[in-house]
């Protein structure tokens, strides 16, 4: 539901800021479902940390079938950094172009560039 609701703010949206919170929501949208898609349907899952520093074959056996895998938590947080960054950028864009065009509507800057009157 939110991937349709951020894909129409981006597609649709005549507005900058808008398109721009929409890809924000969007990013957000998919971190939250990858790490849904790596978390097992297991009862009682454990977090992918050690009880001890030696343990037996059996009881990393038993962790390996238990425990969550840490990869796309990884992944997801090296998403965010990346997302925070490129949100960022492009808010400092969309101030360029503001003060350039004195606008955020998609469709106005276009006018503007072809010359037509606002």
């Amino acid at each position: 539901m939110t991937i349709t609701i951020s894909l129409y703010g981006v597609i649709v949206k005549p507005n900058i800021i808008k398109k721009i919170i929409a890809l924000t929501i969007l990013g957000d949208t998919a971190n939250v479902l990858i790490i849904f898609l790596a978390y097992r349907l297991i009862p009682f899952p454990k977090p992918p940390i050690l009880p001890s520093l030696k343990p037996s074959e059996e009881a990393l056996s038993s962790f390996m079938k238990s425990s969550v895998d840490p990869l796309p938590q990884a992944l997801v947080i090296t998403a965010i950094v990346i997302n925070v960054a490129v949100i960022a950028f492009l808010v400092i864009l969309a101030i360029q172009v503001f003060k350039q065009y004195h606008t955020l509507e998609y469709d106005e800057i276009i006018k503007l560039k072809r010359g037509e009157q606002v």
